[in-house]
């Protein structure tokens, strides 16, 4: 069984191990040299480790590949018997060429598979309100950017994910104490993976997973959502926007293709296909994405009309001169909406305006290191779970 979360959802069907060939240090070499890529390994003998340092950086020289452009990432040493008797050293050299990331420094996995499994919600305990009907219960999250190096990195930010969404079905139980909830919605905002076009591929280097495995990920936590909170309520819908990051094509720096063309959005339809494959158990399940050519989402959540938009279509702090401009035209059904939950800005805001609300959730990821250089603040990660019904949202909660 693998060892961490991460590993489980990027597993994928792959040939049996080979175990590797024995050999006899005495016959078989006295220098070896494997390169891949920016990644090289060097083996060779000798009487001393000093010895074998020297002569592995000779080794790169004797291949074309200027020494002081590489640097040792690891080791490995045993000792064999020489020809006279004397004990001699065998010392295997990894580098990596400066300047590249490298399999090797991509960080170590916490085991999280453990805690994913072992957490089976219950059937929350309810106190039915006699008046004023069923609220929905939202879980607002994006911009989990994974793949990304920076902060606590790719298992950082997919143990926060999992953890949040937990701890958002047990907070269910106790909003049920004091609201009739029938209806989850889960609100997915966007930027769920780092992507490679962001900043006109300036990012590739920063960041540790494939696209395929970035969507892997963001495809499996999604599911995950999907799973918890199915078995609590009657109804439970979940919608996704596209973000920036995750934007398909890109070329020159300018995207291509339509505006709903998003990794963000495909990886909630892939759930959706995965649920309908089993309606008896998932059938009261919703899935929302935008429709053609489009950037938004509205839902409505016991009679409260919710817009969702990734957030870079305006700039900080413009949230509602953007949503007048769109309510402004009658055929938008921006025009009826009571909430707007956004992303992208990576920080909790909440602001009114008469009786609208603007929900801006915190990134899932822990910082942008990018941001920490430039105003010196991090992150302060996690989601917002609230309770609507007929345009109202008494209660928001942070999530971390």
């Amino acid at each position: 069984m693998p060892d961490s979360l991460k590993d489980e959802l990027l597993a994928k069907p792959i040939g049996p191990s080979i175990p590797p060939r024995q050999t006899n240090p005495e016959k078989d070499f006295t220098k070896q040299i494997e390169v891949n890529g920016d990644e090289a390994a060097v083996t060779v003998r000798g009487e001393s480790f000093e010895e074998n340092e020297s002569v592995a950086g000779g080794v790169l020289q004797g291949q074309g590949l200027d020494p002081s452009q590489w640097t040792v990432t690891g080791l490995r040493s045993s000792e064999w018997t020489m020809a006279n008797g004397d004990t001699g050293l065998s010392t295997r050299f990894t580098f990596a060429r400066n300047g590249a990331s490298s399999t090797a420094e991509r960080p170590p996995i916490d085991d999280l598979l453990a805690t994913i499994e072992a957490f089976r919600p219950g059937k929350p305990e309810t106190m039915m309100v006699k008046s004023g009907g069923s609220h929905t219960f939202l879980v607002i999250l994006g911009d989990m950017q994974f793949g990304k190096i920076d902060g606590d990195g790719v298992e950082g930010t997919l143990a926060r994910t999992v953890e949040c969404l937990n701890k958002a079905a047990e907070l269910l139980a106790l909003y049920r104490l004091r609201f009739r909830i029938d209806h989850v919605h889960v609100a997915w905002m966007g930027d769920h993976i780092e992507g490679f076009v962001s900043q006109g591929g300036a990012n590739t280097w920063r960041t540790q997973l494939t696209l395929n495995e970035q969507i892997r990920l963001t495809r499996r936590v999604m599911l995950h959502a999907l799973l918890t909170f199915a078995p609590l309520v009657e109804r439970l819908t979940m919608a996704a926007v596209p973000g920036n990051h995750g934007e398909a094509v890109r070329i020159n720096g300018k995207g291509v293709t339509r505006y709903d063309d998003s990794h963000d959005t495909e990886s909630l339809i892939a759930v959706q296909d995965a649920a309908s494959l089993n309606p008896a158990l998932l059938g009261h399940a919703g899935f929302y994405v935008p429709d053609t050519d489009e950037l938004t989402v509205v839902t409505d959540c016991s009679n409260t009309i919710v817009a969702h938009a990734h957030g870079h279509q305006w700039r900080p702090g413009k949230h509602f001169e953007w949503w007048k401009g769109q309510a402004f035209n009658r055929e938008s059904a921006m025009h009826q909406a009571d909430v707007l939950l956004a992303g992208h800005l990576h920080h909790e805001f909440i602001d009114t305006d008469g009786y609208r609300t603007f929900i801006q959730p915190p990134a899932m990821e822990s910082e942008s290191t990018w941001w920490r250089h430039a105003k010196g603040t991090t992150g302060a990660p996690g989601l917002i779970v609230a309770v609507t019904k007929d345009g109202a949202i008494p209660v928001k909660e942070v999530v971390s």
